[in-house]
C-alpha cells in the first residue's frame, strides 16, 4: 500500500482530522492532526507505530488547547502497557489502544474480526481520552453485519453507546455513525 492521506470530519461537532498512513514490510506508521471545537477547542497530534500485523506497539498523543499543552506516550510492554514510561498494571491484557478523537483506532480490532456476517469480537482496550490525556481500561465489542459494515458496542467507559460503522477493504472507517465520516480533499 503506497503512503496514503485520509481525512475524517466530525459529524457531531465541528472538527477535522488529517492522517498520513505509511504501510511497509516492517510495520505501519500513522501520523495525524485533529482540530476540533469540542472541549473548548483543541489540536491533537497523534502518531501510531504498528507491527506488520497491525497491532499497536506505541502511541504518542500531544494536545494543545484550553487545558494547555500536554503529551502522553502509551507503549506495549509484553502483555501490558507503559504510560509515559511507567508500568500500568490496570491495563495488563488490554489488546489495543482506543483514542477518543479518531476512528483510526477502530482499524486494529476490525482487521482481527472474521469476515463472516455475525462474527463478533469483544476486547479490552487502553482507552485514551485525547483532550484530557488520561488512560483507563475499557471494553468494547464489534459485530460484523456485512462485508464492509459492523456494529460497535461500548461495554466500558461509554457503556450503552452503539454505532454502525462502514469500512473500506483495508478496515479503515468510511463512516462511524454519530461521530465521523471520511471526506476526500478537493483537488
Amino acid at each position: 500500500m503506497p503512503p496514503t492521506t485520509l481525512f475524517w470530519r466530525r459529524t457531531d461537532v465541528d472538527g477535522l482530522e488529517r492522517l498520513d498512513l505509511d504501510v511497509g514490510p516492517d510495520g505501519v506508521v500513522a501520523s495525524a492532526t485533529v482540530v476540533c471545537v469540542e472541549d473548548g477547542g483543541f489540536r491533537i497530534d497523534h502518531t501510531w507505530w504498528l507491527d506488520p500485523q497491525w497491532r499497536a506497539q506505541a502511541l504518542t498523543v500531544e494536545r494543545w488547547g484550553p487545558r494547555g499543552h500536554g503529551r502522553l506516550r502509551l507503549e506495549r510492554a509484553g502483555d501490558g502497557w507503559l504510560v509515559d514510561g511507567a508500568p500500568r498494571p490496570d491495563l495488563d491484557g488490554a489488546e489495543e489502544p482506543d483514542l477518543s478523537v479518531t476512528p483510526f483506532c477502530n482499524t486494529m480490532p476490525i482487521r482481527e474480526l472474521a469476515d463472516a456476517v455475525g462474527a463478533s469480537r469483544t476486547l479490552d482496550t487502553a482507552f485514551v481520552d485525547g483532550p484530557a490525556l488520561t488512560v483507563v481500561r475499557s471494553r468494547q465489542r464489534y459485530v460484523r453485519t456485512g462485508s464492509h459494515s459492523l456494529r460497535y458496542v461500548d461495554l466500558g467507559v461509554a457503556a450503552g453507546f452503539e454505532a454502525d460503522l462502514e469500512v473500506d477493504d483495508d478496515g479503515l472507517v468510511l463512516r462511524y455513525e454519530h461521530l465521523f465520516e471520511r471526506v476526500r480533499p478537493v483537488p
